[in-house]
């Protein structure tokens, strides 16, 4: 038996309770991991709610990321081997392969070997964030040198992730925060500008930055009105990225300005890059070469123990963090 995060009905953290279970056996094609850290994601708080792409049935499990230990390893796995320290590529679906226990079995081509110099919260933090960063601005927009490029959520860690990322390939991040309390912070993780969206005229602030629509990529987390505001800034044949819709009010399509720059607003789910497996092993490889690097380094907002992961859950859904929130075990 194990303890893992269950949760019975869907709700707000206080839902998610700490369970005995049975420890599953990994299958063909399959490595179990002893887990040692957890990273914590939005998407977690949208399938406990009953309202993500993927309908639970309850009781249900959660979780897409984790770090830990090779615990065993299924028939027709080669590669791994117990004591074997790894991380977890997200999973497709985290009700089939979840994470938030002191368990994980996950198929084997979900789970990568950490670098040596990598610790647990760390590895738990990495790649939700830089796979979902990647897959925007790199795989699919193909960010170019010296291009600015929007950065709404900013704080958070894919919003960090994609500052590190635009940095790397030398683009110029404008990191989107809604007051200025995060400032100094953005630009120290290597934003080139930032701007406060209540405090300051978007639209105004943007071509004041980059000149006259001339903003090809933005990577929004954010949706609502302020994508009017994004796409009248934005160039002619730009590409208006939408990974989420943290603000509740409805998202206008901004018609006038998609007709007049012929622009591409395009949803996109990191599992679109996972499914391909040529596409992740690009990524994968871009990725590890930063970690090695040292230009794309972990940002962790906050540690909770096991234990604590209602408290951990309401901290992140308090939108006060920076970077990543990580439960230890």
């Amino acid at each position: 038996m194990a303890r893992a995060i269950v949760f019975h009905r869907h709700g707000g953290p206080e839902v998610l309770q700490i369970e005995e279970i049975d420890i599953p056996g990994p299958g063909f094609g399959e490595v179990r991991i002893r887990v040692k850290a957890l990273g914590l994601n939005r998407a977690e708080t949208l399938i406990r709610a009953g309202t993500y792409i993927e309908t639970p049935t309850l009781p249900a499990r959660l979780g897409l990321e984790a770090s830990g230990v090779v615990d065993a390893v299924g028939a027709g796995v080669d590669g791994f081997s117990s004591g074997d320290a790894v991380s977890v590529i997200p999973p497709i679906s985290m009700t089939t392969y979840p994470t938030h226990g002191e368990f994980a079995v996950l198929p084997a081509n979900h789970v990568v070997k950490n670098p040596a110099n990598l610790g647990w919260t760390e590895a738990a933090a990495l790649w939700m964030p830089y796979l979902t960063a990647y897959g925007a601005l790199v795989d699919l927009a193909q960010l170019q040198p010296g291009e600015p490029v929007v950065i709404t959520a900013a704080s958070s860690s894919v919003g960090i992730s994609a500052i590190q990322i635009a940095r790397k390939i030398g683009a110029v991040p404008v990191a989107l925060t809604r007051t200025s309390a995060k400032r100094q912070g953005l630009l120290d993780a290597g934003a080139e500008y930032v701007i406060a969206t209540t405090e300051e005229p978007l639209s105004q602030r943007l071509r004041q930055i980059t000149g006259c629509e001339n903003i090809r990529v933005v990577l929004d987390a954010v949706g609502g009105p302020m994508v009017g505001a994004l796409s009248d800034a934005m160039s002619k044949g730009g590409i208006l990225i939408e990974y989420g819709g943290l603000d509740p009010q409805p998202t206008p399509f901004p018609l006038l300005a998609a007709l007049s720059k012929t622009l591409t607003l395009r949803g996109y789910l990191v599992h679109e890059l996972i499914r391909d497996p040529n596409r992740l092993e690009h990524a994968k490889a871009f990725i590890v070469d930063g970690l090695a690097s040292g230009t794309l380094v972990a940002t962790i907002a906050r540690t909770f123990a096991f234990d604590d992961i209602v408290e951990a859950y309401r901290y992140l859904e308090s939108n006060s963090q920076f970077g990543k929130v990580v439960v230890t075990l």
